[in-house]
């Protein structure tokens, strides 16, 4: 067995489709899959995976009957912004979209949390990526829960009933979205906290990358457990065949994006797509236009 097909392999045990049975604590950030592959043997993986996605993207583009929402989650510096552009750097830019989340404007916050969501999913034939999504309206607000008082909302709020209220929404979203043929993935990248200690001070340490930091990561590093709380509950709530999580072990950038763009091809490859055939109004002409084309030269 080569390494590519091993690598696919292994991805089951990253792939959660059934919430009840997902512990959080049992997924090792450092986990490389025991393949025994080094970051050299990663970066030529990528390289050769990279073509296979491409050509899967281009058959998505040109069937226009399914579409692809790629999520991304995880804590500051998890490598979400290296991943995205890691991972779909050679795709057709055309077919690609993608949406990053920040806090909610006066106007959004007058809506319901899933409005702005639903107006960024994907058109048939395209593939959306969020850089954060709807799952801050479980992460953020649960740990910081007076920033609900800004929603408009009615009723007891936050109450036990209102997060399973949450979470039921965006099963049903997502659900939907399903059933419209979008397929929907959700990736945690999976860091520990000693790794993101040691990303935030390489931030502060050259020079170059000192414009990523914000004061606000510290602040919300203070709250590591009650995200990681978060995080097991909104995992293990929304988890569903039609919209799996996959848990990514995110310490060794090399093997998270392995890890993404291995479960985006599988993804396209379920679908099995064929290059569309031209009208047969069209496709009997097809011969004549290349003759003629052919004949230019003469």
């Amino acid at each position: 067995m080569d390494k590519l097909t091993k690598f696919l392999h292994a991805l089951d045990s990253y792939h959660i489709t059934d919430g009840d049975k997902f512990e959080l604590k049992q997924h090792d950030p450092d986990d490389d899959g025991d393949l025994g592959l080094t970051k050299v043997d990663g970066a030529r993986l990528l390289k050769q995976v990279k073509t296979l996605l491409q050509d899967l993207q281009e058959l998505l583009y040109a069937n226009q009957t399914h579409s692809l929402l790629i999520i991304f989650q995880g804590m500051d510096a998890a490598g979400k912004d290296g991943t995205i552009k890691h991972v779909m750097s050679g795709v057709n830019p055309q077919g690609v979209a993608v949406s990053s989340f920040k806090q909610p404007g006066p106007t959004e916050l007058l809506h319901g949390f899933l409005w702005r969501i639903h107006a960024a999913a994907p058109q048939a034939g395209r593939i959306v990526i969020f850089n954060r999504s709807q799952y801050e309206d479980v992460l953020v607000t649960r740990v910081h829960p007076d920033l609900l008082e800004r929603e408009h909302l009615p009723g007891d709020v936050p109450s036990p009933e209102f997060w399973k209220g949450r979470y039921s929404d965006i099963r049903h979203l997502e659900h939907y979205l399903s059933r419209q043929g979008t397929v929907v993935l959700k990736f945690f990248l999976n860091i520990s906290r000693e790794e993101q200690r040691e990303r935030l001070l390489s931030r502060l340490e050259v020079p170059d990358k000192r414009w990523k930091f914000s004061p606000a990561d510290l602040r919300e590093r203070e709250y590591w457990d009650s995200y990681q709380t978060a995080y097991q509950d909104a995992i293990s709530e929304t988890a569903r065949p039609y919209a799996p999580w996959i848990i990514v072990p995110a310490n060794h950038k090399w093997y998270a994006r392995l890890v993404v763009i291995g479960a985006i091809i599988r993804a396209l490859k379920a679908l099995n797509q064929k290059a569309p055939q031209p009208e047969p109004e069209v496709a009997k002409f097809l011969d004549d236009y290349r003759t003629r084309l052919q004949s230019e030269h003469d």
